[in-house]
């Protein structure tokens, strides 16, 4: 084929992926979470899809795709075609932990393009309420003093709630026994009937809970209180120094995907959280939102990067791994 074809066949492709992007999205788009439905990815995803779909003129479907610590769902969104009809919807867990606990078919960084930084839950010791402990003190002597290791609810191998419950570890001396689940709705239903002992929760999915008393809260893992449960202490206050994690969320589409369709969804992102409802919503379920200058594809891109340097060290150092 001679230079002059290929340059025309170029140009046909180009103008065909322009066409595309101009009359973008002209179907539903679907937005894997990789959890069950119900938990507080799910929540997220669902409260943003209904608003996204006003800039966007179309709907925003959730499909949940659970297993192997959500890496099942996002290996799903990452095999898509690059046309900004998927959405992977994920965090630390899924876009940066699973990297250094599972055998990925898929690059987490070079596989993605990112789209926008999501609001942030910070991590919150809950246990059922069988625990006679009212305080982070006694919780940690409680769960000392136990004959056997104590349980503790996990989304799964290198799920936020398992890197929390290492990082707890780590700085509490205690061990656990860690009883994994397909997402942190069913842990914490365990939780409230009293199957397990503890979780180290997303804030989201927990403090509805905590607030009907039906489970009880010791400190979240953020450097300040939340303004939504200004009586819960942090860990810092509560005397466990050191203990300070957020569980950052973000969306992905796959690697390929044109820049113009990257853009229209992270302005419909955007708009999104900045609809005072919308962040409301969020707000009262616990999470911290985004900063305004924060909410770009090159933002989630480096969070992205800067938090696989620091947590694989320690994941490693753990040996958390699921062939």
């Amino acid at each position: 084929m001679t230079k002059a074809v290929w340059a025309a066949l170029f140009a046909i492709l180009a103008v065909t992926g322009a066409a595309r992007a101009d009359d973008y999205p002209s179907r539903p788009i679907t937005i894997i979470v990789p959890f069950a439905a119900g938990g507080p990815s799910d929540a997220m995803a669902r409260v943003l899809a209904e608003r996204m779909r006003t800039p966007l003129g179309q709907p925003l479907v959730v499909e949940n795709v659970t297993g192997a610590g959500g890496s099942i769902g996002v290996g799903r969104a990452v095999q898509s075609p690059p046309d900004g009809y998927t959405i992977s919807f994920g965090h630390l867990g899924t876009h940066v932990a699973n990297g250094a606990v599972y055998k990925l078919k898929y690059d987490l960084v070079a596989d993605l393009e990112p789209v926008v930084l999501l609001p942030s839950n910070p991590m919150i010791v809950v246990s059922k309420n069988a625990v006679p402990a009212t305080s982070l003190k006694e919780l940690i002597e409680w769960l000392k003093s136990r004959p056997s290791p104590p349980t503790a609810g996990t989304a799964g191998a290198g799920s936020g709630s398992h890197i929390a419950g290492v990082y707890f570890e780590s700085v509490s001396g205690i061990k656990l026994q860690y009883v994994p689940y397909r997402g942190t709705a069913p842990a914490l239903n365990d939780l409230i009937a009293g199957q397990i002992d503890v979780i180290i929760d997303q804030t989201s999915n927990s403090i509805a809970q905590v607030r009907a008393g039906t489970i009880r809260a010791y400190a979240i893992t953020d450097s300040k209180r939340l303004s939504s449960a200004p009586e819960i202490p942090t860990a810092e206050e509560a005397g466990l120094k050191g203990f300070n994690m957020t569980l950052w969320s973000g969306m992905w589409v796959p690697k390929g995907t044109p820049k113009e369709i990257v853009a229209k969804l992270n302005a419909a992102a955007v708009e999104a959280l900045n609809d005072p409802a919308v962040r409301k919503q969020l707000e009262s379920q616990g999470l911290e939102m985004t900063p305004k200058d924060q909410l770009t594809p090159e933002a989630l891109g480096t969070r992205q990067k800067a938090e696989i340097a620091k947590w694989w060290p320690m994941i490693k150092a753990a040996n958390i791994k699921v062939d």
